[in-house]
């Protein structure tokens, strides 16, 4: 029994092997994502594409980066799935016309409205991604997205990105939220990384200084809903508490991943100066604690609950992968910028979860949605959810400079 948990325990060679048995299992998986026009299809219970669904942006743009982590890492075939992936971002759901990306296709090739700073950022962290991977259309796709975004969604008086316009870049809501802004934060870190400006750090850096405040001021539950001036709206989507990507409350997998984007901007920006990176380091302990408190093992049985009310009560108790994916790598990152052992203790709990309930041994993947009985549910998502989150829980634990971006970690570039 001590050997076989062993694979659960952060630095074993036997938990180091199960990742990467792991995360070659989710490359097979995801193999059949393209679409002729290379947009990403979802994928089945089993990973047959689900041509009935639309094709979108975001999740082409991760299932690119996916591949070229793969390619980095020497993956059989995972060339050819990113040069196809890059085709769809630079014709099929490009907008020739008003410039930017699609929401998305439909089924029958229509088009999906409204331009969505949460997709237009995933193209950044896609072609950054191919770029260290050596894609050779990867500089132009980049340069355009970043003047994409820079022209639409960055806001540079107010150190934060603006949400969703119409489809021609003419009416811009008036919805402000966390959500794009924390995935804005993960994308110029990784440009910077890629592409070695440092001006996209700092307005990371910017981004997450809001972040640590709001949250701050709210016992470390990040606000995620704010009016077009930036003030939070706490009751937003009260009467709709599951609402897919905009739930009303607290979600506790969110202050999770925005702690290790703390983390990463914090050492990245500051190097070997602890001093200066102490109240960062702090910040995101502060905020992984709140959420690992509030959330993991509350309802009696185990896992982590979807979301909870501003008192830290389970308000959607489902239990999300992405959730668990970034409880394995914040609490593997935070043990090794502080070495305090609750966090490898953390880190074993999750893995002992994920091999125990959320990995499907037999179709492979992982369960996106489970109930609070840990029983499979589909009300959020068809089938199985693209690779993103669950293979960079497979490599982040073991990238030793918890400043770079995971690509560039596995590219080896860290040349600053």
């Amino acid at each position: 029994m001590e050997n076989f948990m062993k694979k659960y325990e952060f630095g074993t060679e036997e938990n180091k092997q199960f990742l990467k048995e792991l995360r070659e299992e989710l490359f097979y998986f995801g193999r059949r994502f393209l679409s002729p026009g290379g947009a990403s299809y979802y994928l089945g219970e089993d990973g047959v594409p689900l041509k009935d669904r639309p094709r979108e942006t975001w999740i082409t743009c991760r299932m690119v980066h996916v591949y070229s982590l793969a390619k980095l890492l020497g993956y059989e075939g995972a060339e050819d799935l990113v040069r196809s992936g890059m085709q769809g971002l630079l014709h099929e759901l490009h907008d020739e016309n008003a410039g930017g990306w699609y929401a998305g296709r439909t089924k029958d090739g229509g088009i999906l409205p409204d331009k969505q700073c949460y997709a237009h950022a995933f193209v950044i962290l896609a072609a950054s991604s191919a770029l260290l991977a050596g894609d050779p259309e990867a500089e132009k796709l980049l340069s355009d997205a970043l003047s994409v975004y820079d022209r639409y969604f960055w806001r540079e008086e107010e150190g934060l990105s603006v949400d969703t316009w119409d489809t021609d870049f003419i009416k811009l809501s008036d919805y402000r939220g966390v959500n794009a802004n924390m995935h804005t934060t993960e994308a110029f870190l990784a440009a910077a990384d890629a592409l070695h400006e440092e001006r996209y750090r700092q307005r990371a850096g910017r981004i997450l200084e809001h972040i640590i405040r709001w949250a701050g001021e709210n016992e470390w539950r990040i606000p995620e809903h704010f009016t077009k001036d930036w003030q939070p709206d706490l009751d937003f989507h009260k009467e709709k508490p599951d609402d897919p990507f905009k739930p009303y409350g607290a979600t506790p997998g969110h202050g999770i991943e925005c702690a290790r984007l703390i983390v990463q901007w914090a050492v990245s920006a500051y190097g070997t100066d602890e001093p200066a990176r102490e109240k960062y380091i702090h910040a995101a302990e502060e905020l992984y604690v709140r959420a690992v408190s509030d959330a993991w093992n509350v309802d009696g049985a185990p896992g982590m609950v979807y979301t909870t009310d501003w008192e830290g009560k389970p308000i959607v108790h489902d239990r999300m992968h992405w959730t668990l994916a970034e409880a394995i790598n914040t609490s593997s990152v935070l043990f090794r910028v502080t070495g305090k052992e609750r966090y490898a203790k953390d880190y074993a709990g999750f893995m002992k979860y994920l091999d125990e309930v959320v990995r499907d041994k037999e179709y492979g993947s992982w369960y996106h949605q489970l109930d609070e009985k840990n029983q499979l549910k589909n009300t959020v998502w068809p089938g199985k959810a693209d690779l993103y989150h669950a293979v960079q829980a497979t490599l982040i634990p073991y990238y030793e400079n918890a400043g770079l971006s995971i690509a560039a970690a596995v590219a080896g570039t860290n040349k600053r």
